[in-house]
Protein backbone atom coordinates (compact mmCIF):
# COMPACT_ATOMS: atom_id res chain seq x y z
CA UNK A 1 0.00 0.00 0.00
CA UNK A 2 1.15 3.29 -0.91
CA UNK A 3 2.18 5.45 2.06
CA UNK A 4 0.01 8.75 1.65
CA UNK A 5 2.63 10.24 4.28
CA UNK A 6 5.61 10.46 1.93
CA UNK A 7 6.21 11.34 -1.22
CA UNK A 8 9.38 10.75 -3.50
CA UNK A 9 11.03 13.63 -5.90
CA UNK A 10 14.14 13.40 -8.01
CA UNK A 11 16.77 15.69 -6.68
CA UNK A 12 20.42 16.94 -7.86
CA UNK A 13 22.74 16.07 -4.76
CA UNK A 14 26.07 18.25 -4.49
CA UNK A 15 28.86 16.88 -2.73
CA UNK A 16 32.41 17.58 -2.15
CA UNK A 17 32.63 14.88 -5.69
CA UNK A 18 30.27 16.05 -7.34
CA UNK A 19 26.41 16.32 -8.22
CA UNK A 20 24.23 13.59 -9.16
CA UNK A 21 20.78 12.99 -9.60
CA UNK A 22 19.36 11.06 -6.79
CA UNK A 23 15.61 9.84 -5.21
CA UNK A 24 14.92 11.94 -1.93
CA UNK A 25 11.59 11.85 0.18
CA UNK A 26 9.49 13.90 1.75
CA UNK A 27 6.96 14.40 3.99
CA UNK A 28 3.80 15.35 2.44
CA UNK A 29 1.83 18.49 3.55
CA UNK A 30 -1.77 19.30 2.53
CA UNK A 31 -4.67 20.78 3.06
CA UNK A 32 -7.21 19.09 5.80
CA UNK A 33 -10.86 20.95 5.46
CA UNK A 34 -12.90 20.17 8.85
CA UNK A 35 -16.45 20.24 8.49
CA UNK A 36 -18.81 19.52 11.09
CA UNK A 37 -22.84 19.40 11.07
CA UNK A 38 -24.60 19.94 14.24
CA UNK A 39 -28.08 20.90 15.22
CA UNK A 40 -31.14 19.06 16.46
CA UNK A 41 -32.51 16.03 14.40
CA UNK A 42 -35.20 18.82 12.59
CA UNK A 43 -32.79 21.40 12.09
CA UNK A 44 -28.69 19.88 11.15
CA UNK A 45 -26.56 22.24 9.98
CA UNK A 46 -23.38 21.45 7.71
CA UNK A 47 -20.35 24.38 8.42
CA UNK A 48 -17.17 25.07 7.81
CA UNK A 49 -15.07 25.05 10.70
CA UNK A 50 -10.65 24.50 9.90
CA UNK A 51 -8.56 24.35 7.12
CA UNK A 52 -5.48 22.88 8.19
CA UNK A 53 -2.34 21.83 7.07
CA UNK A 54 -1.11 18.24 7.97
CA UNK A 55 0.24 15.10 6.96
CA UNK A 56 -2.18 12.87 5.34
CA UNK A 57 -2.71 9.85 7.86
CA UNK A 58 -4.93 9.40 10.77
CA UNK A 59 -7.40 11.91 10.02
CA UNK A 60 -9.78 10.53 11.99
CA UNK A 61 -7.32 11.01 14.92
CA UNK A 62 -6.98 14.55 14.13
CA UNK A 63 -10.20 15.64 13.46
CA UNK A 64 -11.44 13.87 17.00
CA UNK A 65 -8.51 15.25 18.82
CA UNK A 66 -8.94 18.95 17.60
CA UNK A 67 -12.47 18.87 18.18
CA UNK A 68 -11.87 17.84 21.93
CA UNK A 69 -8.77 20.13 22.47
CA UNK A 70 -11.12 23.03 21.07
CA UNK A 71 -13.95 22.02 23.78
CA UNK A 72 -16.26 21.88 20.98
CA UNK A 73 -16.65 17.92 22.09
CA UNK A 74 -15.90 16.70 25.55
CA UNK A 75 -15.99 13.10 24.94
CA UNK A 76 -16.29 10.45 21.61
CA UNK A 77 -20.10 10.17 22.38
CA UNK A 78 -20.30 13.55 21.11
CA UNK A 79 -19.65 12.42 17.73
CA UNK A 80 -21.89 10.40 16.17
CA UNK A 81 -19.42 9.74 13.49
CA UNK A 82 -16.57 10.95 11.32
CA UNK A 83 -16.67 10.78 7.37
CA UNK A 84 -14.52 11.07 4.39
CA UNK A 85 -16.03 12.88 1.89
CA UNK A 86 -13.39 13.18 -0.52
CA UNK A 87 -9.51 13.36 -0.40
CA UNK A 88 -8.96 16.36 1.94
CA UNK A 89 -12.36 16.77 3.27
CA UNK A 90 -13.89 15.30 6.58
CA UNK A 91 -17.18 15.96 7.90
CA UNK A 92 -17.69 15.27 11.48
CA UNK A 93 -21.32 14.48 12.72
CA UNK A 94 -22.32 15.75 16.07
CA UNK A 95 -24.44 14.20 18.27
CA UNK A 96 -27.53 16.15 18.13
CA UNK A 97 -27.34 16.54 21.54
CA UNK A 98 -24.27 19.15 21.60
CA UNK A 99 -24.90 22.59 20.99
CA UNK A 100 -22.22 24.40 19.35
CA UNK A 101 -22.43 28.37 19.20
CA UNK A 102 -20.30 28.54 16.01
CA UNK A 103 -21.97 31.41 14.93
CA UNK A 104 -21.28 33.42 17.99
CA UNK A 105 -17.41 32.57 18.14
CA UNK A 106 -16.22 35.09 15.99
CA UNK A 107 -13.43 32.86 15.21
CA UNK A 108 -12.35 30.96 12.17
CA UNK A 109 -10.08 28.46 12.24
CA UNK A 110 -6.71 28.60 9.96
CA UNK A 111 -4.32 26.91 10.78
CA UNK A 112 -0.67 25.93 9.67
CA UNK A 113 2.01 23.77 9.81
CA UNK A 114 3.91 26.65 11.30
CA UNK A 115 1.91 28.54 13.65
CA UNK A 116 -1.26 25.90 14.72
CA UNK A 117 -4.57 27.81 15.78
CA UNK A 118 -4.17 31.56 16.01
CA UNK A 119 -6.38 33.77 18.23
CA UNK A 120 -5.25 31.93 21.55
CA UNK A 121 -4.23 34.84 23.73
CA UNK A 122 -4.05 34.04 27.50
CA UNK A 123 -3.99 31.27 30.15
CA UNK A 124 -7.47 32.03 31.09
CA UNK A 125 -8.88 31.71 27.92
CA UNK A 126 -7.58 28.50 28.40
CA UNK A 127 -9.01 27.78 31.55
CA UNK A 128 -12.75 28.56 30.55
CA UNK A 129 -12.52 25.55 28.18
CA UNK A 130 -10.65 22.68 29.56
CA UNK A 131 -12.11 19.48 29.90
CA UNK A 132 -10.08 17.72 32.53
CA UNK A 133 -8.90 17.97 35.52
CA UNK A 134 -4.82 17.30 35.72
CA UNK A 135 -3.55 15.15 38.54
CA UNK A 136 0.04 14.40 39.07
CA UNK A 137 1.18 11.11 38.21
CA UNK A 138 0.99 9.18 41.15
CA UNK A 139 4.37 7.27 40.55
CA UNK A 140 7.50 9.02 40.48
CA UNK A 141 9.23 8.91 36.93
CA UNK A 142 12.39 6.97 36.93
CA UNK A 143 15.22 8.62 35.91
CA UNK A 144 16.49 6.08 33.87
CA UNK A 145 13.15 5.65 32.21
CA UNK A 146 13.14 9.51 31.68
CA UNK A 147 16.37 9.55 29.57
CA UNK A 148 15.81 6.37 27.37
CA UNK A 149 12.54 7.86 26.13
CA UNK A 150 14.18 9.95 23.25
CA UNK A 151 15.64 6.91 22.00
CA UNK A 152 12.77 4.74 22.17
CA UNK A 153 10.64 7.36 20.30
CA UNK A 154 13.67 7.62 17.45
CA UNK A 155 12.94 4.26 16.86
CA UNK A 156 9.78 4.01 15.64
CA UNK A 157 9.87 7.56 13.85
CA UNK A 158 9.57 5.68 10.87
CA UNK A 159 8.35 8.90 8.74
CA UNK A 160 11.30 10.74 9.89
CA UNK A 161 13.40 8.39 8.95
CA UNK A 162 12.78 8.24 5.75
CA UNK A 163 11.95 12.30 5.01
CA UNK A 164 13.88 13.71 8.12
CA UNK A 165 10.91 16.98 8.55
CA UNK A 166 8.34 15.96 10.20
CA UNK A 167 7.53 15.90 13.98
CA UNK A 168 5.83 13.53 16.12
CA UNK A 169 4.07 13.13 19.62
CA UNK A 170 3.91 10.15 21.73
CA UNK A 171 2.55 8.61 25.45
CA UNK A 172 4.67 6.49 27.39
CA UNK A 173 3.24 4.98 30.80
CA UNK A 174 5.43 5.16 33.79
CA UNK A 175 7.31 2.13 32.89
CA UNK A 176 8.83 3.87 29.85
CA UNK A 177 6.75 1.78 27.10
CA UNK A 178 5.06 3.54 24.36
CA UNK A 179 1.48 3.43 24.35
CA UNK A 180 0.97 5.46 21.29
CA UNK A 181 2.66 7.66 18.56
CA UNK A 182 1.21 9.93 15.77
CA UNK A 183 3.72 11.87 13.36
CA UNK A 184 2.87 15.21 11.38
CA UNK A 185 4.05 17.89 9.98
CA UNK A 186 2.76 20.26 12.10
CA UNK A 187 3.30 19.61 15.68
CA UNK A 188 0.29 20.66 16.51
CA UNK A 189 -1.31 18.06 14.31
CA UNK A 190 0.64 15.44 15.37
CA UNK A 191 -0.56 15.86 19.12
CA UNK A 192 -4.29 16.21 18.35
CA UNK A 193 -3.87 13.00 16.49
CA UNK A 194 -2.23 11.20 19.52
CA UNK A 195 -4.97 12.63 21.79
CA UNK A 196 -7.65 11.66 19.34
CA UNK A 197 -6.69 8.08 19.61
CA UNK A 198 -7.38 8.48 23.39
CA UNK A 199 -10.59 10.25 23.02
CA UNK A 200 -11.76 7.64 20.89
CA UNK A 201 -10.68 5.18 22.84
CA UNK A 202 -12.61 6.75 25.96
CA UNK A 203 -9.51 7.37 27.77
CA UNK A 204 -8.90 10.47 28.81
CA UNK A 205 -7.96 12.29 30.68
CA UNK A 206 -4.82 10.70 29.59
CA UNK A 207 -3.56 9.78 33.26
CA UNK A 208 -0.14 8.27 34.76
CA UNK A 209 1.37 8.95 31.07
CA UNK A 210 4.18 10.79 30.04
CA UNK A 211 3.78 12.91 26.60
CA UNK A 212 7.12 13.34 24.62
CA UNK A 213 7.13 15.82 21.83
CA UNK A 214 10.01 15.35 19.60
CA UNK A 215 10.50 19.34 19.02
CA UNK A 216 10.01 22.87 21.17
CA UNK A 217 7.16 23.02 23.42
CA UNK A 218 4.53 26.27 22.75
CA UNK A 219 1.94 27.52 24.71
CA UNK A 220 -0.48 25.76 22.36
CA UNK A 221 0.85 22.24 22.72
CA UNK A 222 0.63 22.93 26.53
CA UNK A 223 -2.77 23.72 26.09
CA UNK A 224 -3.55 20.52 24.49
CA UNK A 225 -2.15 18.48 26.79
CA UNK A 226 -4.13 20.20 29.41
CA UNK A 227 -7.31 19.57 27.52
CA UNK A 228 -6.23 16.36 27.69
CA UNK A 229 -5.32 16.22 31.55
CA UNK A 230 -1.78 15.14 30.82
CA UNK A 231 0.50 16.24 33.29
CA UNK A 232 4.05 15.63 32.29
CA UNK A 233 5.27 17.43 29.20
CA UNK A 234 9.06 15.98 28.10
CA UNK A 235 10.67 17.70 24.74
CA UNK A 236 13.70 17.17 22.91
CA UNK A 237 13.69 20.82 22.30
CA UNK A 238 12.94 24.31 24.42
CA UNK A 239 9.59 25.72 25.76
CA UNK A 240 8.59 28.79 24.81
CA UNK A 241 8.09 31.58 27.95
CA UNK A 242 4.33 31.19 27.62
CA UNK A 243 4.21 27.36 27.44
CA UNK A 244 5.92 27.75 31.09
CA UNK A 245 4.03 30.10 32.37
CA UNK A 246 0.82 28.17 30.90
CA UNK A 247 2.49 24.76 32.73
CA UNK A 248 2.89 26.59 36.11
CA UNK A 249 -0.69 27.52 36.03
CA UNK A 250 -2.18 23.91 35.18
CA UNK A 251 0.16 22.31 37.32
CA UNK A 252 2.00 20.45 34.40
CA UNK A 253 5.41 19.28 34.89
CA UNK A 254 7.36 20.45 32.08
CA UNK A 255 10.68 19.22 30.81
CA UNK A 256 12.71 20.60 27.83
CA UNK A 257 16.39 19.19 26.29
CA UNK A 258 15.57 16.13 27.07
CA UNK A 259 18.27 14.24 24.62
CA UNK A 260 21.83 12.91 25.48
CA UNK A 261 21.68 11.99 28.63
CA UNK A 262 20.75 15.34 30.09
CA UNK A 263 17.20 17.29 30.82
CA UNK A 264 16.18 20.73 31.95
CA UNK A 265 13.12 20.85 34.36
CA UNK A 266 11.23 23.80 33.50
CA UNK A 267 8.39 23.36 36.54
CA UNK A 268 8.26 20.50 39.04
CA UNK A 269 5.12 18.98 40.62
Amino acid sequence: MKNKAIKSVQIQKYTTHGVQTAEDFLAVEEPLEIRIEHGTIAERKIQNLSITMRTPGNDADLVTGFLFTEGIIRQYSDLLDIRILEDNIVLARLNPTINVAIGQMERHFYTSSSCGVCGKTSIEAVKTAINCAIKPNRTAINLAILLELPATLRKVQSTFDTTGGIHAAAIFDLNGHLVALREDVGRHNALDKVIGYFVQQNQVPIADKILLLSGRVSFELVQKAAMAGISTICAVGAPSSLAVETAVSFGIQIIGFLREGRFNVYHKI
